[in-house]
């Protein structure tokens, strides 16, 4: 049903936690500051993964930072009623989150030196891991089955949209200096490499001490263990957490114990019309 969702510009966005109020000013009135640090990505990317990345990064590998503040509070969310009332506030630098589409986020965002990260993960495993994100998730519609959450993400009928539209939309940024693309699949298959590849892009410095403190605390481990970055500590008022917990598995290639053969065709004959166009080879998964 619709009204399980807050609806703006043809996007469903979750029922709590989100504002109409508060969307239209990130679009239209929000200011990027050139000193900002983004990280933008479709829901159920691994984003949380770069959030602790990033906030480990600046913290110069020392954990106190994020295991004293929540991860919400060190990366907001831009488009939350939470994170909109307390970014224009913040000084710099500020680091936040977003999973709006590009039509979606700040014009002023294309004029600025901001530095934007945007991470993609097989929507395969997108699709996986949503299924069971949006059974804990409260103000979005419950899926009842995986076959039944599989239609919907192919439909566009998930929060924040269609992930094709998405990719779509903010690799029109690839190319430009201030704009890295990462893989979930890369931090994966060479976490020190993507470390390195990221804090260079954000003109910072690590020593390998430093560096191999961010690797280990940033680890699936890691984040499982630390209340600040699992998200136990959101009130039952937002996530059901008697049905599961946000950092499940952390693996990649899930999907394949979940999609049935026709699923698969089915999702490779979209996937093929939507990325037509984009650079063979573009992603890890494709290879």
């Amino acid at each position: 049903m619709a009204s399980d969702y807050l609806w703006f510009e043809g996007i469903p966005f979750p029922s709590l936690g989100y504002r109409i109020e508060d969307l239209k000013s990130v679009k239209n009135e929000f200011v990027v500051r050139d000193g900002d640090v983004i990280t933008l990505s479709f829901p159920k990317s691994g984003t949380n993964w770069l959030r602790e990345i990033i906030s480990l990064i600046y913290s110069k590998g020392d954990p106190n930072w994020v295991q004293s503040v929540p991860i919400w509070d060190r990366s907001p969310w831009l488009e939350t009623e939470a994170g909109y009332e307390y970014l224009p506030k913040k000084e710099d630098p500020r680091i936040y989150s977003s999973h709006l589409p590009i039509q979606l986020f700040s014009k002023s965002v294309f004029h600025s030196k901001a530095k934007m990260i945007y991470l993609l993960r097989n929507p395969r495993d997108v699709i996986t891991s949503g299924f069971y994100f949006y059974r804990i998730l409260k103000g979005c519609k419950y899926p009842q089955t995986f076959d039944q959450y599989f239609e919907w993400f192919l439909q566009g009928n998930v929060p924040f949209g269609s992930w094709f539209d998405h990719c779509q939309g903010w690799l029109q940024m690839r190319g430009k200096e201030n704009f890295l693309v990462i893989t979930y699949e890369e931090l994966h298959q060479n976490l020190r490499t993507s470390v390195e590849k990221i804090f260079q892009f954000l003109g910072e410095k690590l020593d390998s001490e430093e560096l191999n403190s961010v690797l280990k605390n940033a680890s699936f481990k890691a984040m499982q263990d630390n209340k600040m970055s699992n998200h136990t500590i959101i009130p039952d008022a937002f996530m059901d957490h008697s049905q599961g917990q946000l950092l499940r598995k952390g693996v990649t290639g899930d999907w394949k114990h979940h999609f049935t053969v026709a699923q698969r065709e089915a999702f490779d004959k979209i996937y093929r019309e939507y990325m037509t166009g984009l650079p063979p080879g573009l992603f890890p998964w494709d290879s």
